[in-house]
């Protein structure tokens, strides 16, 4: 079975509670839609967290959010996972890297990783925040070629963020800052043919359409 959740940055308890909420097992995948966050200060102590999350008997992996210490991320040695590109953190804990398309169990992901961070100014620039938050053009140019060798079709969609039209029917106000993000979210949207769309970021658990889906605390099964 494949599992979807929220944030979880870098809170121990999470994973645990997505375990007993949804009842994952072993050989099951539990993919978070960023912010991971253990690996945000590259600490001891978050080094000795992955290390017991390697011993668990299922698959963890997550798209980027904002709040991540990309340099920490990317130090990680990148290998082929699934038929896309991800970041090795551990055995069984991957950063699914953004633009790529991965199968697993016989169901086909694309993920974007990704977003603005609003209070950044309350932030210190490579200690608690990175500019790498937000994708390059190269990312965006080899989503578009990985979309386009999938003939535009895949059955789920992992993001952090999410395209602009579905932020304004949350209610909220886009920010300029990250325009060429969800705008490309949003042609990806209309270009692609999908089943679902999940995304974090946002802080809460609600679905905006049949086929859109924010979560934070909530964990979705995947059958």
């Amino acid at each position: 079975m494949i599992y979807i959740t929220g944030d979880t940055h870098g809170e121990h308890e999470r994973i645990e509670k997505a375990e007993r909420q949804s009842g994952i097992k072993s050989g099951d995948t539990l993919i978070i839609c960023g912010v991971f966050g253990y690996i945000f200060f590259n600490s001891d102590k978050e080094k000795a967290f992955l290390d017991a999350l390697s011993e668990k008997s299922y698959e963890i992996c997550f798209a980027d959010g904002n709040h991540e210490n990309f340099p920490a991320i990317y130090s990680y040695h990148v290998v082929d996972f699934c038929g896309g590109k991800a970041h090795e953190i551990r055995k069984n804990v991957h950063h699914l890297m953004r633009g790529n398309i991965f199968t697993i169990e016989n169901k086909t992901f694309f993920t974007m990783g990704g977003a603005y961070s609003t209070g950044k100014f309350l932030r210190k620039a490579r200690l608690s925040w990175w500019r790498d938050e937000l994708p390059t053009n190269e990312e965006y140019c080899n989503a578009s070629d990985n979309l386009k060798a999938a003939q535009h079709t895949v059955d789920y969609i992992i993001t952090h963020t999410m395209p602009l039209c579905m932020i304004r029917r949350l209610g909220k106000i886009p920010d300029s800052h990250d325009a060429e993000l969800t705008g490309f979210l949003e042609w990806v949207m209309y270009e692609t043919e999908f089943k679902h769309w999940y995304c974090g970021h946002w802080h809460l658990d609600a679905d905006l359409a049949d086929d859109f889906t924010v979560l934070y605390y909530n964990v979705v099964k995947i059958a």
